[in-house]
């Protein structure tokens, strides 16, 4: 995976230990499949959700990006979780619990891109130091655990974790590499996803991680190119001449001229 291809849109976990959900994830429209070793598995089904893992990344995910979520730097389980990426054609390894660049040092050896978590307040302030190291190709926003840490009295208040939001999308940006958003967690909830899904991309997340296949469809229209933005980006390309000029209103530059070709690059246009 590297930064010269589209950002996945859509990235959704998928818990090692549920035979169903691996099964039915290859049918799923995600663009990146994350198996999931880490939060999704009980204590005492993690060799079994390795197991499982192995067998269903070597069966295949045809057309997907497929990556595993290991669990965190310290943990008991890491050592093992590693073995069990050996020789596997993966996309990327998700770790989780990143406060700082030391923590990359057991993926290291994997020579795959890594996409860090960024759970804990240690971690926002460390945010760019993880995002500029070289095994880095993205960051999560781990929300959950965030919320937890700072203690909010309304759980998953996304207004008083803004700050540090904003924070690792900035990082990420700094750093050149991606940046996702975290899960949505009222599953049932179509109408709070759609929003907060359109709010990532507003806030300039490239894609968002989820936890439930009904998320993924509305995940995947939230971040493309609606066709009034394709029609706009068409119309400022076309009458673009170079340097800056009137269009529609408004002064253009070659600044927008580019985000306008990347757009309609990636809306297949």
């Amino acid at each position: 995976m590297t930064q010269d291809i589209f950002a996945p849109r859509s990235l959704l976990y998928v818990p090692g230990s549920n035979a169903r959900a691996l099964e039915k994830a290859g049918g799923l429209a995600a663009d990146m499949l994350i198996i999931d070793l880490e939060d999704a598995v009980p204590a005492d089904r993690k060799a079994e959700a390795r197991a499982a893992m192995r067998a269903a990344v070597l069966a295949g995910f045809p057309g997907k990006r497929v990556a595993v979520r290991i669990n965190a730097t310290g943990t008991a389980e890491q050592a093992a979780d590693i073995d069990a990426l050996a020789d596997l054609k993966l996309d990327a390894v998700v770790l989780p619990k990143v406060d700082a660049p030391a923590d990359l040092g057991p993926v290291r050896g994997l020579g795959l891109p890594v996409l860090a978590m960024i759970e804990t307040p240690t971690a926002i302030y460390a945010a760019r130091d993880i995002a500029t190291d070289p095994a880095v190709a993205g960051l999560i926003a781990g929300l959950n655990d965030l919320a937890h840490e700072l203690k909010l009295p309304d759980g998953m208040d996304r207004g008083a974790m803004s700050h540090a939001i904003q924070g690792i999308v900035m990082a990420a940006r700094a750093a050149d590499v991606w940046a996702f958003d975290g899960v949505y967690n009222a599953i049932d909830d179509a109408a709070g996803f759609a929003t907060e899904a359109a709010e990532g991309r507003r806030l300039g997340f490239d894609g968002k991680t989820l936890i439930h296949p009904s998320q993924v469809d509305p995940c995947n229209a939230a971040f493309a190119a609606s066709a009034r933005e394709i029609a706009a980006a068409e119309a400022l390309v076309a009458a673009a001449t170079g340097g800056a000029q009137r269009h529609d209103g408004r002064m253009i530059e070659d600044m927008h001229v580019a985000a306008a070709r990347a757009l309609l690059v990636r809306a297949g246009r």
